[in-house]
Parts: C-alpha cells; sequence; structure tokens
C-alpha cells in the first residue's frame, strides 16, 4: 500500500510570497498568517492582510466560523488560477487572534537567523 506524506507547512509572511520567492511555486506547503480582510461564503474565498500584502484563501474544504477583522493563520498548499494570482488551499485553519503580529514577525526572523547558522556551522 503507497503512503502518502503531507509537508508542514513553510513559516512565510504574506510579504515574502512574490514571484522572486522560493515559496512561491505551485504546490507549495505554506504557513500563512494574516487579518481576515474578506471572505467571500459562497465561493469560500477568503482574503488574508498583512501590511500592504494580501493572498486569497480557499476555504471550501474548512469547516471553520470566519470572522473578518480577526487573525487567522492557514496551511494549504499554493496554486495559481489560470491569471497567474496565488491561491493558498487551506488544509487547516485557526483563529490566532491576540497574537503580536510584530512579534511573530521578529521571531520568524529569529529562528530563520538560527537555521541559517545552524546549516553553516555544520562541518562535512
Amino acid at each position: 500500500m503507497a503512503s502518502s506524506s503531507i509537508s508542514s507547512g513553510a513559516l512565510v509572511t504574506l510579504q515574502e510570497l512574490n514571484p522572486s520567492s522560493p515559496y512561491f511555486r505551485q504546490g507549495a506547503s505554506l504557513r500563512a498568517t494574516g487579518k481576515l480582510q474578506d471572505y467571500n461564503v459562497e465561493a469560500g474565498i477568503a482574503t488574508l492582510a498583512d501590511g500592504s500584502a494580501t493572498l486569497k484563501i480557499d476555504t471550501q474544504h474548512l469547516h471553520l466560523n470566519l470572522r473578518v477583522g480577526s487573525l487567522y493563520q492557514f496551511i494549504g498548499e499554493l496554486f495559481f488560477k489560470p491569471n497567474n494570482e496565488a491561491v493558498l488551499k487551506a488544509r487547516v485553519g485557526r483563529n490566532v487572534d491576540g497574537m503580536d503580529l510584530k512579534l511573530y514577525h521578529q521571531s520568524l526572523q529569529l529562528l530563520r537567523e538560527f537555521q541559517a547558522e545552524q546549516i553553516n556551522g555544520q562541518t562535512p
């Protein structure tokens, strides 16, 4: 019996999701956090925002009550519409109201610096 593995979502900021980013590719497993800016219930499409950056989230497979203005974190795979618009097809979502986004971004930066030091500090 073949087993399929599901990748953990790479921690990304919405500002990082641009065409030059290594995360900006079809099928990339990502974890995105931001404020719910808009939600189309009929289409199951939410718009997540962080500063001036936004990302569409396909929430069709989630059983989650979404509130515009609240903070959410979604894990899913990135897909592109025919017009090259990026959409995260969410498999998990959660409300993270109370999270300090500025502190979250700082901790993410520190985590990346630590990981880079670990990789660079390894000897063959």
